[in-house]
């Protein structure tokens, strides 16, 4: 372990917490923005006339956005530095807040959730990278997996908005305006998260890239003391004097060829295995159960629920038992599950609770494996001088498979069934197992210029 890790007092790690917990709100507007029209679809479907693949452009739309954000993340936070590109992804998700609480086409529509879009797959790539960059090695994983556990508590909360919201009025109400309030709050957190970031400071890592070692060591002397702050200091620096330079061809040296592997499977298996479908669709799942609307709703609140609970036993359990024992011991649970919900389905047995359990187990093992430790391990296991890029290309590749799999879930649904859909997460999660297990490195209490000099085999 790092001797950087050793020191870190109660008043530093204060200063920590309250700035990994500002920047994680960027996770609750990605909770929020995502699950947002789990409640919605169903009045949007009515009042747009939606057919089925409309039904996904609807809900994928903003990951068309995502994508592009996500994309140029890199890219631009490593010119303008984190917090101004977070500032300015506040600003687009506040937009499209708006935009689409306000449409009469499904066309607006469209457009202002990916203008949302935008800055979510901003936030969901720099929020869990500034964190890493400004935590301690001892601590990293819990102050990454806030992001996620705001992410969770976004979905979670606007699963109680969707609800209070849908009951307020009548069918016509509902299928008329319902829709318009749900996104329409989303405005409220999008303004703290703008307003909270003018009090962050810049990432340490990006300003020694930069040349502005004084400043980065004022930040670092908050967090680690003199000592230890000046060492930190030197160690960057050093790991940006080692590397050969920052074109995208960096990216792909063989050591760090290794790390965006790791990276992008990673990302991509974590959607992959299903979970957005189950997030983005829930109320739709359980009517196909035979549930009411109400009912469908509160199973959904369930559901959000045990995703919330069960990413705080993660942030609790990720710096103690490591990563990769969780991401082995989730995916396998999870492939179990998604075993048992295809065979419910295959067999008929979907009007008891059998399907509503195993959907809850499923997301446990998710909400304290992949959900979390992914976005950790994607903020960790890239160099310095090329992590804003190479964290930017695994996001990407996690939005693509965001988007693939919300678009193709509803018309999957319908052609080839609820029983082989959930199988074929099933081999997705196994995958995630085997992958994890042959491949994924432990990265618990190791500092970020550590796990970099391991990727060259230092």
């Amino acid at each position: 372990m790092s001797s950087l890790t050793a020191n870190v007092s109660g008043k530093s790690m204060k200063f920590v917490t309250l700035v990994s917990m500002i920047a994680a709100l960027g996770g609750l507007l990605f909770g929020f923005d995502t699950a947002v029209v789990s409640g919605a679809i169903g009045f949007m479907q009515d009042r747009f006339d939606l057919n089925e693949v409309e039904v996904g452009w609807a809900v994928s739309s903003l990951i068309i956005g995502c994508v592009v954000g996500a994309g140029f993340s890199g890219v631009l936070s490593d010119r303008f530095g984190r917090k101004k590109v977070l500032i300015a992804a506040a600003a687009l998700f506040i937009i499209g807040s708006i935009g689409s609480a306000i449409p009469d086409t499904f066309s607006m529509y469209i457009i202002a959730r990916m203008i949302g879009g935008l800055g979510i797959g901003i936030t969901s790539t720099l929020c869990p990278l500034y964190n890493a960059e400004i935590a301690p090695a001892k601590y990293r994983g819990r102050l990454v997996a806030l992001n996620q556990f705001a992410t969770v508590t976004g979905i979670f909360l606007v699963y109680f908005v969707n609800s209070g919201i849908a009951g307020y009025g009548d069918d016509a109400w509902d299928i008329a305006n319902a829709w318009r309030w749900m996104f329409g709050v989303g405005v409220v957190p999008g303004v703290i998260f703008f307003v909270l970031l003018f009090l962050v400071p810049e990432s340490p890592r990006w300003l020694i890239k930069q040349g502005r070692p004084e400043q980065a060591l004022n930040i670092l002397l908050r967090i680690h003391g003199e000592e230890d702050a000046k060492q930190e200091v030197l160690d960057i620096k050093a790991s940006f004097a080692e590397e050969k330079g920052s074109s995208l061809k960096e990216i792909f040296r063989p050591g760090i060829r290794l790390a965006l592997i790791v990276g992008v499977v990673l990302a991509v298996l974590q959607q992959v295995t299903g979970i957005n479908a189950v997030m983005y669709y829930a109320p739709e799942i359980f009517k196909s159960m035979g549930s009411g609307t109400d009912s469908s709703l509160l199973q959904t609140i369930l559901i959000g629920f045990v995703n919330f609970l069960f990413t705080i036993l993660a942030i609790w359990l990720i710096d103690k038992v490591g990563r990769k024992i969780l991401l082995l011991v989730g995916s396998s649970v999870m492939t179990v599950c998604l075993a048992v919900i295809g065979i419910a389905f295959h067999t008929g047995h979907t009007t008891g609770s059998l399907v509503l359990i195993f959907i809850l187990i499923y997301v446990a093992a998710f909400a304290v494996s992949l959900g979390p430790v992914v976005w950790v391990v994607l903020s960790e296991i890239f160099p310095n001088r090329v992590r804003g890029r190479a964290t930017a290309i695994a996001s990407m590749a996690l939005w693509i498979a965001d988007y693939v799999v919300s678009q193709s879930f509803p018309p999957m649904l319908e052609s080839a069934g609820p029983a082989v859909t959930f199988w074929i997460f099933g081999v997705m999660s196994l995958i995630t197992f085997l992958f994890t297990m042959r491949v994924v490195p432990e990265t618990k209490g190791k500092s970020l210029e550590e796990i970099e000099a391991s990727w060259n085999g230092k």
